[in-house]
């Protein structure tokens, strides 16, 4: 079994935070998370002996290739890197990797989702040529569904449907008993697309279904979704309240002084807190310095220093400075404001 991660889109809806970090490496409570995605992955290598984990990324930026080739060798699995230089949709991302699509059997997982399942290994069975996870959501029109029979079989696959149809969001989390099916698929239709059409997984999924393939669906337990900034805080906020039941989140480097952390939290390593009301549901990166602020439900990374601020719902990144007022604040890398 191999497991592949598409993550090449530009991560449009996340600007300013992804021109200089990819979405797949902004911190969510001390970790990547691509870190996250590929750790809930740790008992399916380990039942399915998986010897290959694959990346596909759009480009270089913030030297990704050696992130990814640590974050491989950190669960012990050879990593290979395949290239969407245009993002030109889902399928055309997995038809960049054809070649590591030959027959064996395959997980497929995009890096901006993260899903709380405790069975995933369980539900991948000989009994099952497919499957598709997914997750009941309240807004359909904006994602991807299935529509199932009473047997747990997808009849038909939508790409955000104007009409209802089912409200079961296709959440990126796919397996394909035999790789070579999906890849015969990926190239047949790519035949109809001209340079400069997005080319989308979901059709792709529907004209396989159409020529005889089965698709079971399974639903997650939890679903965690970054495609925008409000996504993004609100799975901040998921993550936190999940792991303060479990985990040391404040680290034991971190200073606070004369300041009250209303949990969940995580704080990192030598971060500095002084005269501050941080909480609940905020996650700081390590080395970053908060003097006399208020904040609440927000995400700050890396080396930031921030004063005098009033924040809630705002994202804050990498080497940033901010001297402020009460607002939300949507700051990337390497800003300034005050």
């Amino acid at each position: 079994m191999k497991i592949i991660i598409p993550m090449a889109g530009k991560g449009l809806r996340l600007y300013p935070h992804t021109l200089s970090t990819p979405k797949a490496f902004i911190h969510i409570a001390g970790k990547t998370i691509l870190r996250r995605l590929v750790e809930s992955f740790s008992e399916v290598i380990k039942i399915f002996s998986v010897q290959e984990i694959i990346f596909i990324i759009g480009n270089n930026v913030g030297n990704i290739e050696t992130k990814l080739i640590k974050l491989a060798n950190d669960i012990g699995v050879h990593p290979i890197i395949y290239y969407q230089i245009t993002p030109l949709g889902t399928a055309d991302a997995l038809l960049r990797a054809k070649d590591s699509l030959n027959g064996e059997p395959v997980i497929i997982a995009f890096s901006d989702t993260l899903f709380d399942n405790t069975s995933l290994e369980k539900e991948i069975t000989n009994q099952v040529d497919n499957i598709i996870w997914t997750k009941k959501v309240q807004n359909p029109h904006l994602f991807g569904v299935v529509k199932c029979d009473s047997s747990g079989i997808v009849t038909h696959f939508i790409e955000k449907p104007n009409n209802y149809v089912s409200n079961l969001a296709i959440i990126g989390l796919y397996y394909f008993k035999n790789s070579l099916f999906l890849r015969k698929e990926l190239e047949s239709q790519s035949i109809s697309y001209n340079n400069n059409q997005e080319y989308q997984l979901t059709s792709v999924l529907e004209n396989m279904r159409k020529k005889g393939e089965r698709f079971t669906y399974k639903q997650v337990k939890g679903w965690m979704d970054f495609g925008d900034q409000k996504r993004t805080i609100s799975s901040n906020s998921k993550i936190l309240s999940i792991e303060s039941n479990h985990s040391q989140l404040i680290h034991e480097k971190s200073i606070i002084k004369n300041s009250f952390i209303i949990k969940p939290c995580s704080i990192g390593k030598n971060t500095k807190i002084e005269n501050s009301i941080i909480g609940p549901y905020v996650s700081i990166g390590k080395n970053t310095k908060i003097k006399n602020s208020n904040i609440i439900r927000s995400l700050i990374q890396d080396d930031t220093k921030i004063q005098y601020a009033n924040l809630q719902n705002s994202m804050i990144g990498n080497h940033t400075c901010y001297i402020g007022e009460t607002k939300e604040v949507n700051l990337g890398d390497y800003s300034a404001y005050n």
